[in-house]
């Protein structure tokens, strides 16, 4: 791990206790006496993080990307209406948070300022007995962000608070990676949450909300996991739990823009390109198999969801060594979701706001109302005077039959939103997914880290370790980073700078505690 230091937030954001992680010292280029090629397996987050700091410094990249289009699990594709309207279609809303330093470090190659992402002005929690939640005022520093949480929401009663335990709430004052893996992997999020004994309330609308941010029952998910992601949003971060979205689809507003500037560094963007297999040269490099072609590389990044990476090792039976292979054997892949977005005769009420978190609704898990903040959305919204309204549904279960979960996370919208039951459904798309990965109770040290045995081969992703408070969208953007700078420093090459959250607690009373634990 390269070393970390403090620097004054220029370019981070808004908390002045973010850490810089610095890469290895180099040159500013690969000598241009040497030529260096890279493959890179996958156009998502992180794949795109690694062709971008590779081909910056001279690296010949090419990146393989087996769909038309990059942006991975946040790509977009044209799909056309019963109306005749062309339009752009996902895998769903995506929160880009104020603490994603290093991919919004991405974002800002093409896009300097982030004027294609725009602020939501609030981050509302709603459960079906009424009670509501917010994020607007709640204020951002810690420890200041938890308390004014708690101060600021009804489902804490001082009842609640007495009935709370604090001895188990103590690691949470104090979250350190690797260190919360080793204390907290082998327990549940869901008995975690019970061992703190927080409201019921509050435990649907606050912390359920990150341990399915990771599309996973908390009886699954490792607690490790969702106490981190506490770490990054309340108590290790001053950026807060608000957020900004693209103004306008995923292609236009983030990866058309992105290729082309990686094409202007020379990398060559094969999309609609399967990779069969890669193996180990017995003189050095690697041979990559893409359909009939076959394409040798100094170096590769593989940077693809836990299923595709596990069938292409599968493949590739000389990739680094037995140990690793069955690790990348045994990735599980989360439970199935439904992204159901519905394109509505009539709007939805002028003050709905843009995302809304949902609990005790059935399956639904929050709605988007696109034509808030989507420009695509707005506009269609604008020339039929009529809505755009996305349902997220996670951790369903294998057997969910799509007809009635489709049918029933409609019925629950009419539930949240009354005045959609006399609109008209103009067309509906139903995006069916299972390929995000899963932080099992007792994962951690069985999943994959950026480096292997063989030092020409990286792997990037969500799924990655990164010994990092990040996560999410984050983890993938910083796993990519890291992968190119393991590269880079095989050639003597300065990698990318990178940015996190502090690495545990924020204060020394605060870290005092959670010694006590």
């Amino acid at each position: 791990m390269s070393a970390r230091r403090r620097q004054p937030a220029v370019r981070r954001g808004r908390d002045r206790r973010a850490w810089t992680v610095l890469p290895a010292p180099g040159t500013k280029r690969v000598s241009s006496d040497r030529t260096v090629s890279t493959a890179v397996v996958g156009g998502g987050i992180a794949g795109l993080a690694a062709a971008t700091a590779l081909a910056e410094r001279g690296v010949r990249v090419t990146l393989y990307e087996r769909r038309r289009t990059l942006g991975g699990r946040l790509a977009g594709w044209p799909t056309v209406l019963a109306d005749g309207s062309q339009v752009t279609m996902s895998r769903g809303f995506h929160a880009f948070f104020r603490q994603y330093y290093n991919l919004r470090g991405l974002l800002r190659r093409t896009d300097p300022g982030l004027e294609r992402l725009r602020g939501l002005p609030d981050y509302p929690l709603r459960h079906a007995d009424g009670i509501e939640d917010s994020f607007r005022h709640v204020p951002r520093t810690p420890p200041w962000s938890a308390l004014g949480f708690v101060a600021l929401s009804p489902t804490f009663g001082l009842g609640d608070l007495a009935r709370m335990s604090p001895r188990a709430a103590l690691p949470l004052l104090d979250v350190r990676v690797p260190d919360v893996y080793t204390r907290l992997d082998d327990i549940s999020a869901h008995d975690f949450l019970h061992s703190i004994r927080f409201p019921q309330a509050a435990h649907h609308l606050a912390f359920e909300v990150f341990s399915r941010s990771f599309f996973a029952d908390p009886r699954e998910l490792s607690a490790a996991e969702m106490v981190l992601m506490f770490h990054i949003y309340f108590l290790g971060s001053a950026e807060g739990l608000l957020f900004d979205v693209p103004d306008e689809p995923f292609p236009t507003a983030l990866w058309d823009p992105l290729a082309g500037y990686l094409a202007g560094h020379g990398v060559d963007l094969r999309t609609a390109t399967s990779v069969d297999s890669v193996e180990s040269r017995p003189d050095g490099g690697f041979v990559v198999a893409a359909g009939p072609d076959e394409h040798h590389h100094d170096t590769v990044v593989l940077a693809l969801d836990a299923a595709g990476l596990r069938a292409l090792v599968a493949r590739s039976p000389g990739l680094a060594d037995a140990t690793w292979r069955e690790r990348i054997a045994g990735l599980r892949t989360a439970p199935p979701f439904l992204v159901s977005r519905l394109w509505l005769d009539r709007p939805v009420a002028a003050d709905r706001p843009g995302f809304l978190g949902t609990s005790g609704y059935g399956s639904l898990d929050n709605v988007s109302v696109l034509d808030r903040w989507e420009g695509e959305a707005a506009r269609w919204a604008s020339r039929t005077g009529g809505s755009v309204v996305e349902l997220h549904a996670y951790a369903l279960p294998e057997g969910a039959v799509r007809d009635v979960e489709q049918k029933h996370l409609v019925e629950q919208l009419h539930r949240v939103y009354p005045e959609s039951r006399t609109a008209a459904v103009v067309d509906a798309r139903h995006e069916w997914r299972a390929d995000c990965p899963l932080f099992p109770v007792g994962g951690y040290g069985d999943r994959p880290t950026v480096r292997t045995s063989d030092p020409g081969l990286v792997v990037a992703g969500d799924l990655v370790r990164t010994e990092l408070p990040v996560a999410l969208m984050e983890r993938a953007a910083t796993s990519g980073f890291l992968a190119a700078n393991a590269l880079l420093e095989r050639w003597g090459v300065r990698g990318q700078t990178l940015w996190t959250v502090p690495d545990g607690g924020r204060s020394a009373v605060l870290r005092g505690l959670a010694r006590l634990a």
